[in-house]
């Protein structure tokens, strides 16, 4: 698996973005790589990188989150380390990106940073058992939107379809002829598959991420 500097991960709402970019700043952190994530999703205020904290601060990771998270007030406010995370360059860097264009307009503000150093992946999570990303038209039309949002483009594609619990292995390979099809309409890699640890044992033809889901997972999509 190559990394890049920077990882962005965006997604529509349900996408699980969040937990794959928990997930990638562990995985990073055990290869020895200094790891900071930015918490950037302004829309969504219920599963975020702060649910998290605890983890992340015992692997190592530093964590960057708007000042209001987990608590009764959200404000769309992005602290100043958010930038210092894209000027850093002795460390990796993770964002994780609010779940629409709305949120994706937060981004934009480090668009010009990030594509100036030019190491950077922007990674479009997708899974295709969610209502608005089920046909490849309206998720490819979901990614533009995106695009043009953060004015940044997608640089690959990450599958993470799932049916949350009741995931097998067969429920992740019936997803791949859909996600071959968005890559080729987009003209984008499939950079990973992400699976449950349990179930990603079982995937051993894919480039697969496995990941320890969190326990608010299956309470509240992100």
């Amino acid at each position: 698996m190559d990394h890049k500097r920077l990882t962005l991960f965006a997604g529509h709402y349900g996408s699980g973005k969040t937990n794959i970019a928990v997930n990638y700043a562990l995985y990073l952190a055990k290869t020895g790589k200094k790891v900071c994530i930015a918490d950037l999703d302004i829309v969504n205020p219920y599963f975020r990188t702060k649910d998290s904290e605890k983890e992340l601060s015992e692997a190592g990771i530093r964590l960057v989150s708007p000042q209001y998270a987990n608590s009764n007030v959200d404000l769309p406010a992005l602290p100043a380390e958010s930038y210092r995370l894209v000027q850093d360059r002795s460390t990796y860097g993770i964002m994780d990106i609010g779940g629409d264009d709305r949120g994706a307009y937060a981004l934009g503000r480090y668009a010009d940073a990030i594509k100036s150093e030019g190491n950077y992946r922007m990674a479009f999570v997708v899974n295709c058992y969610r209502p608005l990303t089920s046909t490849v038209a309206d998720t490819a039309e979901i990614m533009k939107e995106i695009e043009a949002a953060c004015g940044l483009g997608f640089t690959c594609i990450v599958n993470n379809s799932n049916l949350g619990p009741e995931t097998t292995a067969q429920t992740v390979l019936d997803s791949v002829d859909f996600v071959n099809k968005l890559s080729e309409v987009t003209g984008l890699p499939v950079w990973l598959t992400t699976a449950e640890e349990g179930v990603a044992k079982e995937l051993t033809d894919l480039n697969v991420l496995p990941m320890k889901l969190q326990k608010k997972i299956f309470d509240i999509p992100d």
